[in-house]
């Protein structure tokens, strides 16, 4: 992996590459709050949200076989939203052999699509935006230098944590553990609590590192060591355009509602 790079960064130069990241953070902070505060009983507006976002993947080069599976993420929660139908009380309607709740759907129905359009969003931003570029668009955004670097050194050593993880689960493979037999999840729950000692060693390590080479708890202001010029008014204008398309759209649902 590349200096500056993250596992779901992809390489590339185009205009979603080039925008500047404090706008891109901006972009997607704005797109999430419209697609949240839209009417979930309102169809049409989620459809052009989904339209925003697959322009913006045609447009950075990103392919959604590379995208789809990086989104099976959220599918814990797409699970515990479709049972909601079924725990949920108030009117019911019949589908098929299943009785479900009316508002449950609903529920369901907006936990999904607005999620679904949330991961997508999050992860443009992840696949256009290295994690070299993160400190100091954070910084520029008035987030506190401490929570920024604890949020870069977590991107960084999560690297480290799965490759320790993966020669983890081959060292048991090796010995004749079968991960998916039920016998075996003492020694996984076993293998967790030492990845989790391992981490917090190296995270002991680290500090240590950073107290030998003079680091007294100040952190340096991110946005003027090393970093990109500051965003210019056009490149504001330019980026933050799928944000104003999806306000736009949450405001005209609400009028029309």
């Amino acid at each position: 992996m590349g200096a500056g790079a993250h596992p779901l960064y992809r390489h590339g130069d185009s205009a979603v590459h080039r925008a500047p990241a404090e706008v891109k953070v901006v972009c997607l902070l704005v797109f999430v709050l419209a697609v949240v505060a839209t009417p979930r009983e309102m169809f049409w507006p989620f459809a052009i949200y989904a339209l925003i976002v697959v322009c913006l993947w045609r447009l950075a080069n990103i392919p959604l076989r590379w995208v789809l599976p990086r989104m099976l993420i959220e599918a814990p929660f797409l699970v515990l939203a479709l049972l909601l139908p079924l725990a949920e009380g108030g009117d019911r309607v019949q589908v098929g052999s299943l009785n479900l709740s009316v508002a449950g759907l609903w529920a369901a129905w907006g936990i999904v699509v607005k999620g679904t359009l949330g991961v997508a969003a999050a992860l443009t931003l992840a696949a256009s935006t290295s994690s070299a570029e993160l400190p100091a668009a954070l910084s520029r955004l008035g987030v506190p230098a401490v929570v920024t670097s604890v949020l870069v050194l977590m991107i960084r050593y999560i690297d480290l944590l799965a490759a320790e993880a993966g020669r983890m689960r081959m060292a048991r493979i090796s010995r004749g553990d079968s991960p998916r037999a039920l016998h075996q999840a003492r020694a996984i729950a076993t293998g967790i609590g030492a990845l989790f000692l391992r981490s917090y060693e190296r995270g002991e390590r680290v500090y240590h590192s950073m107290l030998s080479r003079g680091f007294d708890g100040a952190v340096p202001d991110l946005a003027v060591i090393g970093a990109p010029p500051r965003a210019l008014a056009r490149q504001w204008v330019a980026t933050l355009t799928p944000a104003v398309a999806a306000v736009t759209v949450s405001i005209s649902a609400w009028l029309i509602r």
